[in-house]
Parts: structure tokens; sequence; C-alpha cells
């Protein structure tokens, strides 16, 4: 992947100031790309444009503030989205959070599944007309290996029964690989692909948003065991980026390749009962 390569594509990416969000936006500035980055903290993005600038000078660069646990503001920003983006080449569906308490949304979802599941579908579809206006377009989703061993509950889609953070974190990543999937079948043949990945275990504020043993013992893992932010980020800047990619979609990737995920990710009729379920959630 050279630098360059991405030059005069405008990149939508959510979950921009942290972690793989602010690594792959440094890359993908550095390749040339024009950035909508989607945060929660505008002073914290405002901060990360200006160091973005720094270093690649004439960097055309746009901050729109969203809540993505919220649908009302997920429609909002795709409302905005027009504005500051005439032009989508490639969405990166980024941000997301582990809970270890149960906390519900002011729309009454659980916030694993609202926050790492909702916001990709509902802003994906909302943007997919435009999307699919300006082949090749891409999606690119961040799912996780942390999805092998589960399996979704659709009589408890929102983790009711039985919650722990990494049950619901799990589902939720499941729920990504799942959704790709299915996305990938209704958008073939359009020029626009969808892909998604696992990163790898990255030592990024994941987990700390919560307190007690559960953030110590997270905190531990990654000081142990996960590889770095800028590892981490080099598969998704590379589903994002790699032009050998253009025609390749409804594809789990890790570590820059194509990988099997679990049966439970491959399962169709799974995917369209999730993608109706999140069209009745979402009020479609």
């Amino acid at each position: 992947m050279s630098g360059g390569t991405m030059t005069g594509k405008t990149v939508v990416l959510t979950g921009a100031t942290s972690g793989l969000g602010s690594v792959a936006a440094g890359r993908l500035a550095s390749m040339g790309s024009r950035l909508v980055l989607v945060a929660r903290n505008r002073t914290k993005a405002e901060a990360m444009v200006t160091g973005l600038r720094d270093k690649n000078p004439g960097l055309d660069a746009q901050i729109l503030i969203a809540d993505l646990s919220s649908l009302a503001a997920v429609r909002q920003l795709a409302r905005e989205l027009p504005e500051a983006a005439p032009r989508i080449d490639v969405l990166i569906n980024n941000a997301g959070a582990i809970f270890n308490r149960r906390e519900t949304t002011v729309d009454g979802l659980e916030m694993t599944f609202a926050l790492n599941h909702m916001a990709y579908f509902l802003l994906t579809v909302s943007l997919l007309d435009r999307l699919k206006a300006n082949p090749p377009a891409r999606i690119v989703n961040v799912a996780s290996e942390a999805h092998r061993s589960a399996t979704l509950d659709f009589a408890d889609l929102q983790t009711a029964r039985h919650y722990s953070g990494w049950l619901a974190y799990r589902r939720s990543k499941l729920a990504n690989i799942l959704f790709t999937r299915e996305l990938a079948r209704r958008v073939r043949g359009s020029g626009l692909t969808v892909n998604c990945l696992h990163p790898g275990f990255v030592a990024t504020s994941f987990g700390d948003n919560n307190k007690g043993p559960f953030r110590l013992a997270v905190g531990l893992a990654k000081r142990f065991m996960a590889i770095s932010p800028g590892e981490g980020g080099e598969t998704l800047v590379h589903a994002a980026s790699a032009p050998e990619l253009s025609s390749l979609s409804g594809v789990y990737f890790d570590k820059n390749k194509p990988r099997e995920p679990s049966p439970a990710a491959q399962d169709g009729e799974a995917a369209k009962r999730l993608w109706d379920a999140s069209e009745k959630l979402a009020a479609l």
C-alpha cells in the first residue's frame, strides 16, 4: 500500500478520535484522503485535526459531532453528511465500546447493541443510495474475533437476561459480521463493496469507560497481550484503501487476509433475521 493511493477520496470515519480511529485517520490523511471525522467530543476532535494538519499541510478534514448510541443522532448525522461530504468513497463504521454493567440508551436499547450494531446499521442504510450512486465505493465494518463462540438470541437481542458485558460485546461483533454478509448480498452488482475485519486485540482506550475489577482485568490484558494501535490500524486501512479489494465484498479480514468467520457468522438466515429485526428497531 503506497502513500497517495487515496488522493481525492472522501472517507467518513466514526469513532475517529481514539484508538484505531485515530490511527486510521492519520494514515488515511497521509495517503491524501479527504476526511469527515465523526466524534462525540468536539474539543478532542478539533485538537486531533490540528495535529493531522501539522503533519499533512493542506489536509481537507471536517468534524461532525454525534452520540451514535442515539438513533435520532444517527439520523441527524446522515442528514448532515451530504453537505460535509457530497460524495462518499469509503464509510468506516468503527465506533464501539464494551459495558460491564447493562445500560440502556435514550431509545431503550441495550447500550452495546445500540452503539456497536444499530449505529452501523442505521447510518449505513441511511447513506446507502448515496454510496451506490458513486461506484466504486466501500463500506468497512470493524468487527472482532470476539464473535467466535457467540450466537444471537433473537428472543433476547437486548441481552436482558443473564447480562454480562463480554457476552453482549461478543454478540455485537457477531452482528457486525452478519450485517456485513446480508448487506453484501443486497448490494451485489451495484459497484459498492462491504467488508469487515478483526483489527487484533489492540491497546487502546477500549474498556476504560468501566470501573472496578472489570476495568482492571481489561487493562492488564491490554498491557500483556495487546498489540499496538499502529499494528491494529493496518488491517482497517488495508480494507479501506487497498486497490486489489475494489471488487471483493462480503469478506472478513484478519491481518490483511481473508479469514473464515465462525459458523454462526456464516448463517445466511440469521443475517436476514438480524436485518429485519434491526429495521423494526430503527422504525425503517
